[in-house]
């Protein structure tokens, strides 16, 4: 190697430090008081309070849709929830700046809207097979695909070796471990 070569891993050595070390060297330190920490945490304690709320509301139409509240029961449940969101949403108006009382109930409901497209459009699927339509969740969509690869994975499986005892398919003609013919016999499962 010669001293060229070095000098030129040297610099690049250099400069990938610079590169590394220039958000250590650049960090400001600010200094919280407890006022502002406990202002923060407030804040935090609320935006949670708002999503909880928000996602009650979204479980409760939900579960009237599916028939699952009496008719009865539903109007008065929401309302509960709404004048609970509306609140909330009240004291997160005190850190925000003002907004009128006439426009809370249209913001919840609005984020009610919002968040139902935004799971919508995460997976959330219709399932035909019942004699009505039932909406599922991602997750139960996921669980679906699982539930039909695993009966996909079990009719190409043919057996299993009569020599090793691995499994096969039952397009092998060869045990892709020990390689035994398998058209003398495949073992069933």
């Amino acid at each position: 190697m010669d001293i060229g070569s070095i000098f030129l891993l040297l610099a690049l050595l250099v400069l990938i430090s610079l590169f590394i070390a220039k958000p250590l060297l650049d960090r400001k330190t600010v200094a919280v008081t407890p006022e502002e920490d406990l202002k923060e945490h407030e804040l935090s304690t609320l935006l949670a309070e708002r999503d909880r709320m928000l996602t009650a509301l979204e479980e409760l139409d939900f579960d009237n849709a599916l028939g699952k509240i009496p008719q009865k029961d539903y109007p008065g449940q929401r309302e509960r929830l709404l004048k609970q969101g509306a609140e909330t949403l009240r004291k997160l108006d005190e850190f925000d700046g003002e907004i009128s009382d006439a426009d809370i109930e249209l913001r919840i409901e609005a984020a009610v809207a919002e968040r139902r497209t935004a799971t919508a459009d995460r997976g959330e699927a219709v399932v035909a097979q019942q004699p009505h339509a039932v909406m599922v969740d991602a997750d139960d969509v996921v669980e679906i695909q699982l539930a039909a690869r695993r009966r996909a994975r079990q009719d190409k499986s043919a057996g299993f070796c009569p020599q090793c005892g691995r499994p096969v398919q039952k397009s092998d003609r060869f045990c892709p471990k020990c390689g035994n013919d398998l058209a003398e016999g495949v073992r069933s499962k």
